[in-house]
């Protein structure tokens, strides 16, 4: 289950977040989550099976664009089909108002599980 990013969940997103290549440096990665923090535009979502899992950032570009721009997942939950779950979710939440794309971080992964995906 997705669920927004709430401060008290601070240090779990930080955790989760510091998996993704570009945020391994602990400035960077407070950067980040003071940016999803204070942004209205940056949307920060956790995923919850029984412990949270996975983080999903999504940036509103303009009026028409949600970028997927973080998908991380706890590595010993990997292959699991979390990630996949996790862009279904948002893009599930935004699919009205946006049209969901990933960026250069998240293309490959996004590609890959719409490709997963096509197949059946």
């Amino acid at each position: 289950m997705l669920i927004r990013y709430k401060k008290s969940f601070e240090k779990i997103a930080m955790g989760l977040l510091s998996f993704m290549p570009d945020e391994k440096d602990v400035k960077k990665l407070q950067q980040t989550v003071k940016e999803y923090e204070n942004n209205p535009n940056w949307h920060l979502f956790l995923w919850k099976d029984e412990d949270l899992l996975g983080a999903i950032g999504v940036r509103i570009e303009d009026e028409e664009k949600a970028v997927i721009q973080h998908v991380s997942v706890n590595p010993s939950h990997r292959h699991q089909g979390i990630g996949k779950k996790m862009i279904d979710a948002v893009r599930n939440q935004y699919n009205n108002q946006y049209v969901v794309c990933a960026n250069e971080k998240t293309e490959s992964f996004v590609q890959k599980c719409d490709e997963e995906a096509a197949k059946g």
